[in-house]
């Protein structure tokens, strides 16, 4: 199975999807979520801003994988 990736630089005028600051201000992080077509991506700014982003959505909720010893 061959698996293609493509990287795509944001515009230097891109903004955080949870502040609305612009990313290149900071130290800006790229998330895509490969589960929606890998159509669903979001720049954020910092890691406080993604951390805060995805608390306040309740992302990790029911999402975790589960780890059995055996």
């Amino acid at each position: 199975m061959t698996m293609a990736t493509t990287v795509d630089t944001p515009d230097s005028d891109e903004t955080c999807t949870y502040c609305g600051s612009r990313i290149f201000d900071h130290e800006p992080i790229f998330v895509c979520d490969c589960t929606a077509e890998c159509g669903s991506s979001g720049y954020f700014c910092n890691y406080a801003c993604l951390s805060a982003h995805i608390e306040e959505n309740e992302l990790p909720y029911a999402n975790a994988c589960e780890w059995s010893p055996e």
